[in-house]
């Protein structure tokens, strides 16, 4: 690990943050995630500590709040106060809430959703602003099914400046269609071209946006030359723990995430046992270059 990925990590690292309020926050790492305590997501929150679960996604980009009891509308409700929820078409739902997307696995599973790098809905032309996963069922065995989530500000941070001056000049197309590959394809899916370098619309703060979930070439390289680019940015992901927080799911926990700056992977190392949430997803804006 180089100086500057060093140094941007130092940085992040020892940001002094002002006390809050009416929650606790403890931070899962130095650098991402946080579990929030002293709040039942079921009943009205106010305004302080509505204010206060903002600051915190801003500040540590997952937040975990656990021992919930919520039901699918105060899922949803909680959802709403950050923004529209996104509605899927009724073809592409596991039952009859466009809003709610099931996220289940058991042992007739052949895959599960998530279980490579990637942030939710790039390829949309409003790539969404976060995502509320309300898991209600964890593998009987008592481990296991875990999520990890990466910072991307931190992983763009960690570049050389001249890496990180390249590649605020690229864009690269983000393909519904790649997490279907081997599957029947479902028609429509969308396919958008991003920056490689996003700003955070609600701190300004660069992002690396790309994932191997759903990027599928950089627009202004040869084929080669995108895909080897492209390798050395997942690969640094995958590879450098110091991006990572690892969230542990326990019966009624809810994870909130911010897509516009952290990537996830769902590790589906609990087969033949079974888990079983629910999502919500907010919809977001189109991302913005450097």
């Amino acid at each position: 690990m180089d100086q500057s990925a060093l140094d941007a990590i130092e940085r992040i690292a020892g940001e002094q943050r002002a006390p809050y309020r009416s929650l606790r926050v403890e931070r899962l790492t130095p650098v991402i995630g946080a579990e929030i305590t002293g709040v039942d997501l079921a009943r009205p929150l106010s305004d302080s500590q509505l204010a206060e679960i903002r600051r915190a996604l801003l500040e540590n980009h997952v937040l975990v709040f656990r021992d919930q009891q919520l039901s699918v509308e105060e899922h949803k409700a909680f959802g709403r106060l950050f923004g529209t929820l996104r509605a899927l078409p009724l073809e592409d739902i596991d039952g009859d809430d466009p809003e709610l997307v099931v996220i289940r696995a058991n042992a007739q599973s052949r895959y599960v959703a998530g279980e490579a790098w990637h942030t939710d809905g790039t390829a949309d032309p409003e790539p969404s602003m976060g995502s509320l996963l309300y898991v209600k069922e964890t593998p009987a065995i008592g481990c296991g099914g875990d999520t990890l989530f990466a910072n991307m500000h931190l992983a763009l941070e960690m570049l050389s400046p001249a890496m990180q001056g390249f590649l605020g000049g690229l864009t690269a197309i983000h393909d519904g269609a790649m997490p279907w590959k081997g599957f029947e394809t479902p028609p429509g899916l969308p396919k958008t071209e991003h920056p490689v370098v996003v700003r955070h619309p609600d701190t300004g703060r660069k992002s690396l946006f790309v994932n191997p979930g759903f990027t599928s070439h950089i627009v202004q390289l040869a084929g080669g030359e995108s895909q080897a680019l492209l390798n050395m940015l997942f690969d640094l992901v995958a590879r450098e723990p110091i991006l990572h927080c690892r969230v542990r799911w326990a019966p009624n926990t809810l994870v909130f995430w911010d897509n516009r700056c952290t990537q996830h992977h769902a590790v589906w190392d609990y087969f033949p046992h079974s888990r079983y949430g629910e999502r919500v997803t907010i919809l977001g804006t189109r991302p913005q270059g450097s």
